[in-house]
């Protein structure tokens, strides 16, 4: 990378190359969300809005708006859901809808059990099956 000022050490450097490589990847998986979600996501990264401003928009207090970011963010940087796409082979429909609703939406298996009318045992042993699926999948890449 090339310096733009001199007096700025290659850590530094390094650190905001990450960062600019973290916003990225954030931007192209923003798209695999829906709805307010995906609104908050591209007002946020690629507006460029303060929290304070998407509050005002939304009529909502800004400590919610950023907790509600800070969760996206955090789902997508995971990158439990992609493992999941990756491996779309071994998932059946239903599996990878409990997948995005679970890892990407951040819905409870509770509430994915109501969604999805299966039940509540249903859906927690299907996401133990996608987990063990995630684990393996983490443990070779390695």
């Amino acid at each position: 990378m090339k310096r733009i000022h001199s007096n700025l050490s290659q850590k530094s450097l390094d650190a905001r190359g990450s960062y600019r490589d973290g916003i990225d990847l954030l931007r192209s998986r923003a798209s695999l969300l829906t709805g307010r979600d995906k609104l908050l996501m591209t007002m946020y990264l690629e507006n460029g809005n303060s929290v304070r401003q998407m509050a005002q928009l939304s009529g909502v207090n800004e400590t919610s708006i950023s907790r509600r970011i800070h969760r996206l963010i955090k789902r997508l940087m995971d990158g439990e859901y992609i493992t999941c796409i990756r491996n779309r082979e071994r998932f059946t429909g239903i599996e990878m809808a409990i997948a995005k609703d679970y890892f990407l939406t951040g819905l409870s298996m509770k509430k994915i059990a109501a969604k999805r009318q299966l039940s509540y045992y249903c859906v927690r042993e299907t996401l133990k099956k996608i987990r063990l699926i995630i684990q393996i999948t983490k443990t070779v890449r390695e």
